[in-house]
């Protein structure tokens, strides 16, 4: 990504080239208070919205994002608004949790975004269907650091929001260190713990090798 990519305005900072975050919320109330101006923004700057959100909360999260003046029947209709339900992204048909299926759905909506002309596509996905744990959930740090060899291609920020009161606490942790920049308290801040990917990768399968023994 070239490192002119203008500047985006997001939870009292603003991102750079680094725009893959970890956002960690411990209620709905804090997660929309901070995601909310972030989202409105992006339609009044006309960029594009694909948003990956529980099935069961999809009309919730369409009535929030209807609170501060977004059209959504009308955002849905052009393409400006795109949003799937976590049972048609990050599971596939078969109830399984695939690091490659997904990587490449979200590099496919983010090429679909520039090809109808939207100069930025904002990313948000709710990471609860892990709690739920499917097939493949032992891949879902794998893929999070994996996605840092895709997104610098791109100027798109993909927010990956997690609920601290419900994952463990070596989850979190991993999370936390597959992630160029975080959100904690409210704020975007790049993130002193990242480990870039070809490293964690490595960590990955030597600990997996050591269980293996």
């Amino acid at each position: 990504m070239s490192s002119q990519a203008a500047p985006i305005h997001f939870a009292g900072s603003q991102f750079g080239d680094q725009r893959h975050v970890c956002a960690f919320f411990r209620s709905p109330e804090e997660k929309y208070r901070v995601l909310l101006p972030f989202i409105k923004d992006g339609f009044d700057c006309g960029d594009r919205a694909f948003h990956v959100v529980d099935p069961d909360q999809r009309k919730e999260h369409l009535h929030r994002l209807e609170s501060v003046g977004i059209d959504t029947a009308r955002a849905e209709s052009s393409g400006q608004l795109k949003v799937y339900g976590w049972n048609d992204a990050h599971i596939d048909p078969s109830g399984r949790f695939d690091q490659y299926r997904m990587i490449s759905l979200i590099e496919e909506e983010l090429k679909l975004g520039a090809t109808r002309g939207f100069t930025v596509s904002r990313s948000i996905g709710h990471m609860g269907w892990a709690l739920q744990k499917p097939p493949g959930l032992d891949d879902l740090v794998e893929y999070e650091a994996r996605l840092n060899y895709v997104l610098p291609r791109y100027k798109d920020p993909v927010i990956c929001v997690y609920d601290v009161t419900k994952f463990g606490g070596d989850v979190i942790v991993d999370i936390l260190r597959t992630h160029p920049m975080v959100i904690i308290g409210g704020t975007l801040q790049e993130n002193p713990f990242y480990v870039p990917p070809d490293e964690f990768l490595r960590e990955v399968r030597e600990k997996r090798a050591a269980q293996d023994q």
